[in-house]
């Protein structure tokens, strides 16, 4: 496994991410930090999530902590971005995933840049799985 970010606070704490000095990993990364024991997310259940995403080494470009909500959509059925479909199906309910996309998992060649996310940045995510709908 690659030398991942590490995150801070627990389970439904704002994570703040610390980077390694080291290349961001070209492969899906996927590691869980708070272990659930809820159910376990099958592809095409509704899922009930806060996140924060960041750049690698960059900035913070989108997080549900701040706004005070949640967000909810179906997983794994490729109504978001193929690193969370991967990197989210088969984790329990409760668990806290940090999740290291390349961009061929994310947003592609093009990226966001209305998000100041560039074509070739690897998209580092803490999701906290609040539950299923």
């Amino acid at each position: 496994m690659a030398t991942l970010p590490q995150a801070s606070g627990g389970f439904g704490d704002k994570p703040v991410l610390t980077f390694p000095d080291t290349e961001a990993p070209a492969e899906l990364e996927v590691q869980v930090l708070v272990q659930g024991t809820g159910d376990t997310i099958e592809a095409g259940d509704n899922i009930v999530v806060n996140y924060l995403g960041q750049t690698w080494g960059g900035h913070v470009f989108d997080n549900s902590y701040d706004r005070g909500s949640a967000i909810d959509f179906p997983i794994g059925l490729g109504r978001v971005i193929g690193g969370w479909d991967e990197g989210l199906v088969g984790k329990q309910v409760g668990s806290r995933v940090l999740l290291s996309i390349p961009p061929h998992h994310g947003y592609g060649s093009r990226g966001v840049p209305q998000a100041g996310i560039g074509g070739d940045d690897v998209l580092v995510f803490v999701v906290d799985i609040l539950g299923t709908n």
